[in-house]
């Protein structure tokens, strides 16, 4: 602590030194800001980088990266029961050995993906999750393979999802404040898929997960994609009712299907019905397509005029028209009268109370039983040609989601202290010799024992084979402790 207060105040006159030259020869606001930005860099690179190194924070952070870097097997976890099933496999909740932290295993079988030619769609997905940090889209933590499976380990969401609750929960649909605040954390979690220029071309109340306090993600990345600079994309993808208009028409689009999306999202969670097909209502594809594309969407009693004013705006087919859609982007969404209620700066800080939090008692969603189960595939086989994309894909833990993982189960914390006297601590001591690991209480218990029956009994059959078993299970004991 001295030795930081000594290198802040040294700093401190620095910076001070600096700014009143530049002050005199260039009075702008930003002065202070470009002098403090480049002396603050140019003076932890110096002393207080070379203190670090020398530092036992330096040899944690070392030890840190170590474990960070390790192979990942399904091994590193448990296996729990099955959630659901995506399009090539089922997914599951796991639990990390090491730390206790609860995900959600996404299982993709290596014979389903060959069989479907699902390599890039499968590759894409895992490669925008990796490359995405934000608290509005599910994470990855981990990457890995099995003999049968390419394993994906998400945030786990265990209040269900948007069309659980919209369908399932009483009368359908939800009160207005309630729709505007998942209107505004799938805003944000948008904002930040835009921020990467990343569409994410499927947005649907089953895409849509809400964690143990009510706050929602979005989910499933399958056909999201990046946008090079400057370009545009063209592609019919998404779901039946929930593309857009230049979607279906096969013209070229950035990032507006996803405020097409947003309309069509805040429509049915109010209406309790999607916008272009009544609930339950049996419908052919080529008709809910016609609907979008010629047909104005009726609204009930159950909107007010900001929500009818949202999702018109929203809906529009003209995308240069259309909400979101121009310059000032989710920021101009934002700005409508329906969000007036959501402070987006608390929202986004994780501070803002949702209206909902999920009972930690209740199941949201399909009992075990209800869930399809996937059939065997048959007729392929994987060879020496598929290691390539196992390798790309099988990438083991994920830098911040891992740290945060760290951080929140406080596996590092008792460990960042000096030994007496401020002296190393035993582990990062290298002078020393690493302590013996620690037998188990059944092996101390069992050796005892035989050591015992060893100095008291004569060497008979019986006792012989007795040696022999507590020998067996000492073993076994030693290699699960």
């Amino acid at each position: 602590m001295p030795c930081l207060r000594y290198m802040s105040l040294k700093l401190a006159k620095i910076l001070f030194t600096k700014w009143r030259r530049n002050w005199r020869s260039v009075p702008t606001k930003n002065c202070f800001l470009t002098v403090q930005n480049r002396s603050v860099s140019d003076f932890l690179s110096a002393e207080p980088f070379h203190c670090y190194l020398e530092s036992m924070y330096f040899d944690r952070f070392l030890q840190w990266k170590c474990l960070e870097r390790l192979p990942v097997t399904k091994n590193t976890f448990r296996q729990y029961r099955v959630l659901g099933k995506g399009g090539f496999g089922e997914v599951c909740a796991c639990q990390v050995r090491a730390t206790g932290k609860m995900y959600a295993c996404k299982r993709l079988e290596k014979k389903r993906i060959k069989k479907r030619k699902g390599e890039s769609m499968a590759l894409n997905e895992k490669q925008i999750l990796e490359k995405v940090t934000s608290r509005f889209v599910v994470n990855l933590a981990y990457a890995y393979e099995t003999k049968d499976a390419l394993c994906l380990v998400l945030t786990l969401m265990n209040g269900g999802d948007l069309k659980f609750h919209i369908y399932n929960m009483g009368n359908p649909g939800f009160q207005e404040e309630r729709a505007s605040f998942y209107a505004a954390e799938i805003l944000c979690g948008l904002g930040d898929l835009h921020r990467e220029n990343i569409v994410y071309r499927d947005l649907k109340p089953e895409n849509i997960l809400l964690d143990d306090n009510g706050h929602i993600r979005i989910s499933d990345l399958g056909l999201a994609v990046k946008i090079p600079e400057g370009d545009s994309i063209h592609g019919r993808v998404g779901t039946v009712g929930y593309m857009a208009p230049e979607v279906l028409n096969n013209h070229k689009y950035t990032l507006s299907p996803d405020f097409w999306g947003l309309g069509c999202l805040i429509y049915e969670m109010i209406a309790g019905q999607s916008p272009f097909r009544g609930r339950k209502e049996k419908v052919k594809r080529e008709e809910v397509d016609r609907r979008v594309l010629e047909t104005e969407e009726v609204y009930s009693q159950k909107f007010s005029e900001d929500a009818k004013s949202v999702c018109k705006l929203l809906l529009t087919r003209d995308v240069k028209q259309r909400l979101g859609c121009q310059e000032g982007g989710a920021v101009d969404v934002k700005r409508h009268p329906f969000f007036r209620v959501i402070n987006f700066k608390r929202l986004e800080a994780g501070i803002m109370d949702p209206p909902f939090v999920p009972d930690p008692r209740a199941v949201y969603c399909k009992d075990v039983l209800d869930i399809e189960q996937f059939s065997t595939v048959k007729g392929v086989n994987l060879d020496q040609t598929d290691d390539d994309f196992y390798t790309k894909f099988s990438t083991d833990s994920v830098s911040i989601p891992w740290q945060n993982e760290m951080i929140e189960t406080e596996c590092f914390k008792e460990l960042n202290v000096y030994g007496p006297n401020r002296t190393l601590s035993p582990d990062l001591n290298r002078s020393h010799p690493p302590e013996p690991p620690k037998k188990s209480l059944l092996h101390r218990i069992f050796r005892r024992q035989h050591q015992n029956n060893s100095n008291s009994s004569p060497c008979t059959k019986s006792s012989l084979n007795h040696d022999v078993n507590t020998n067996h299970i000492s073993t076994i004991s030693m290699g699960s402790s």
